[in-house]
């Protein structure tokens, strides 16, 4: 168990820097998607993705509002989890991240740049995903240092 005046793990600092930018990525969805999308695809694009009929246009509004809020969720549980000291969850938790990450990774290359009003922006969200992963690997490896000197 850790003493009350130590340092924080990196295990603790990763899940709240994870936590800090699902929940910021998620409040802006929720709130801001409109200004979001035309910063980041562009007003061309983020005009085609809100839809063509007011039907799509609340449908594709009620599935962002509840993407943002899941991110919100996941931002929460991350600060949560930040909090555990048990090495074994670490790793754990840490194994799962990487496979999530590598996941989103993988369904952006194989599916998301076939859509053609996205895919010019799947290169950029994959590098964000394999950085993403990548510091759940060098915690990882970090902690199995730690464990095997």
């Amino acid at each position: 168990m850790a003493q009350p005046n130590s340092p924080p793990s990196a295990f603790f600092a990763i899940c709240l820097l994870h936590s800090a930018v699902a929940t910021i990525c998620g409040a802006l969805i929720m709130f801001y998607l409109n200004e979001i999308a035309a910063f980041g695809h562009g007003r061309e694009t983020a005009r085609k993705l809100q839809g063509s009929t007011p039907h799509d246009q609340l449908l594709i509004q009620t599935s962002d509002s509840f993407a943002g809020l899941l991110l919100v969720a996941i931002g929460f549980l991350l600060f949560m989890v930040a909090f555990i000291e048990d090495r074994d969850f670490q790793a754990f938790f840490a194994k799962g991240c990487v496979l999530l990450h590598a996941s989103m990774a993988l369904w952006r290359i194989f599916f998301e740049r076939r859509l053609e009003d996205l895919a010019g922006d799947w290169p950029r969200q994959l590098v964000g995903d394999i950085v993403l992963s990548l510091s759940w690997v060098l915690f990882l490896v970090y902690s199995w240092r730690e464990k095997y000197d």
